[in-house]
């Protein structure tokens, strides 16, 4: 059967009913027909477990202020699927994404079902070639080695991290993950690696190896230091930069940027050209939404797409650099998390921090039900070191909620899942008499 054509936003989404399918020959097989677009400009490509997606909107940011015309590609969205591609930091505007639907399924062979992820990335690469975009920053959606985005012809690789993440995908362990995000590797394309597991680094290490490629690992080639004014001295492969600032909150980006800055000094002896100054601009003008986002002021509202025990534990201690130990601040914590990932794990480390803990059930068939969550907490004996805990029905009445108990200088996050996220980010501002009867 030949493939139907999307014709809306809606149409494209349901491409999901298609699931996940690891492999490149479908999008090989469209990039093909659509004249390769994606080697028609520099590619960076940055992969990992966590941090990937903060690491390409500092990467194109420094791009974008050293002159360039840039292509951001990253997943998932949070409010509109148009933050998906970004030229110059600008969404991809809508009568574009229906042109490019139109000339994407006109070229879809009749034996190809392609995924969501698949198609959109195909889009992503025709919108950039079409812009003329000189630099594409190109995030990997999941894993690396079979990823759609797998098929640039990178000027460098970033593995931010590797952590417990898709273990139905990926793997159960950090060796297997691991495996499959250093398939980004390619042959002699320098590879810059963030902080990871011994177990993780020797996998990756040896691709590194196989494919004859330069590795460069943060801590042993290149390193990120605090300095005493809360930013951080950079030491780089062939650079030094002393008192950055990054406006990403949290010391975690901290690294994130360090990935950023070498990976621009391997774009840098290929005939980048990128200033000091435009580097302390990009890194201090940066920014990227759902990641320790603060969207409301008295209180203070939180948002942090952490959705795994890693990003968790940063995310922590962000809340304990900023909230805890300052009284009478307190934190009003608000979960939502999909079935899959480990709740356990994520859970243990946030929720004895909360004075009021709020479990948002998710209207979708792979989320996890609030009393899901409640249960992990009771089986795991956290409400013994946890403030209340409570289950609610949906996102607009745990932010009803929140604001009730929350004082003025009281702090409110939300985490867990990069839907409650987005759902959150598109409620605020929303009159609390509509959201108190949703």
């Amino acid at each position: 059967m030949a493939f139907s054509p999307p014709l809306s936003i809606e149409s494209l989404f349901a491409l999901r009913t298609h699931g996940i399918k690891l492999g490149l020959d479908t999008i090989q097989r469209l990039l093909v027909r659509l004249n390769h677009p994606q080697l028609q400009f520099v590619t960076l490509h940055i992969g990992g477990t966590n941090g990937k997606g903060s690491t390409a909107a500092i990467t194109a940011s420094i791009l974008q202020a050293a002159g360039y015309r840039v292509g951001l590609y990253t997943s998932p969205h949070l409010i509109d699927f148009r933050e998906r591609i970004r030229v110059q930091g600008r969404w991809i505007p809508e009568d574009r994404v229906f042109a490019l639907m139109e000339r994407i399924q006109s070229i879809v062979p009749t034996d190809v079902t392609p995924t969501f992820f698949e198609f959109t990335t195909a889009m992503a690469f025709q919108y950039f070639a079409e812009e003329q975009v000189e630099v594409a920053v190109v995030e990997v959606g999941m894993g690396g080695r079979f990823d759609a985005t797998n098929v640039v012809d990178p000027m460098g690789v970033v593995i931010t991290n590797v952590g417990l993440d898709h273990e139905a995908y990926l793997g159960q362990t950090l060796a297997d993950i691991a495996y499959e995000k250093a398939g980004i590797v390619k042959p002699h394309v320098p590879l810059i690696a963030g902080p990871m597991d011994e177990d993780a680094w020797n996998v990756v290490q040896k691709k590194v190896l196989e494919t004859q490629s330069p590795g460069f690992h943060c801590g042993v080639d290149f390193s990120v230091l605090p300095d005493k004014t809360r930013g951080f001295h950079y030491q780089g492969l062939s650079h030094v930069f002393e008192g950055l600032s990054c406006a990403l909150d949290g010391a975690h980006q901290w690294n994130n940027a360090g990935c950023a800055l070498a990976l621009l000094e391997i774009g840098m002896t290929q005939g980048l050209q990128i200033s000091e100054e435009a580097i302390r601009t990009g890194l201090s003008s940066v920014a990227w939404e759902g990641r320790l986002e603060t969207i409301f002021s008295d209180p203070r509202i939180l948002l942090d797409g952490a959705h795994n025990p890693a990003a968790a534990q940063a995310l922590a201690r962000f809340l304990r650099d900023t909230c805890c130990g300052q009284w009478p601040r307190k934190i009003i914590l608000g979960v939502s998390m999909m079935k899959d990932k480990d709740h356990s794990g994520f859970l243990k480390t946030l929720v004895p921090l909360a004075e009021h803990v709020l479990l948002i059930g998710m209207d979708s068939a792979r989320g996890a039900t609030a009393q899901m969550l409640f249960d992990e907490i009771h089986a795991d004996s956290l409400r013994d070191v946890a403030g209340s805990v409570s289950c609610v029905s949906g996102p607009g009445e745990a932010l009803v909620l929140a604001r009730d108990l929350a004082g003025p200088q009281d702090r409110i996050c939300f985490t867990g899942s990069l839907f409650l996220v987005g759902s959150i980010k598109n409620l605020v501002g929303t009159p609390e008499s509509v959201l108190a009867q949703e």
